[in-house]
């Protein structure tokens, strides 16, 4: 059953289009450093390739789940907390392979921190919201 985006907050609009555009520019990024030409994969560096591919294919999620979050559907509150999971997970994995010595850029700590910090609030907010929805009781004169 769709949730009805007449119930949608304010802030899911604003969200879900922040975060159509943040994976638009990941996917581009991303798409540069992986695919573009010698310049371009001279441009990036020390990027570990793990964590490359994680945000150039997670860009794709952030699309999905920015679009659910514009007509306010259920399933984006938890493609966003799968998104912030996942995120962390790979952070983590990130964090390993630089204590263990490997190679990166300083600005994918920056970049993973960001990426984090975005799903992590959309997440807790738009999951909050979905609850807070499912326990609370019917307006008055609303129809079953």
């Amino acid at each position: 059953m769709p949730d009805n985006p007449d119930k949608r907050p304010r802030w899911a609009l604003v969200a879900g289009a922040f975060v159509i555009v943040f994976g638009i520019l990941t996917i581009f990024s991303g798409g540069r450093a992986l695919f573009g030409g010698v310049a371009a994969r001279a441009a990036v560096g020390d990027a570990v390739p793990f964590v490359l591919w994680f945000n150039f294919l997670a860009g794709f999620a952030y699309v999905a789940a920015g679009a659910g979050l514009i007509v306010w559907r259920r399933w984006a509150a938890f493609l966003a907390a799968i998104i912030a999971v996942a995120t962390l997970a790979v952070f983590a994995a990130f964090a390993g392979h630089v204590l263990a010595g490997g190679a990166f850029e300083m600005r994918t700590v920056g970049a993973m921190s960001l990426r984090a910090l975005v799903w992590l609030a959309v997440a807790w907010a738009s999951l909050r919201a979905f609850v807070a929805r499912a326990v609370s009781p019917p307006a008055a004169g609303a129809a079953e």
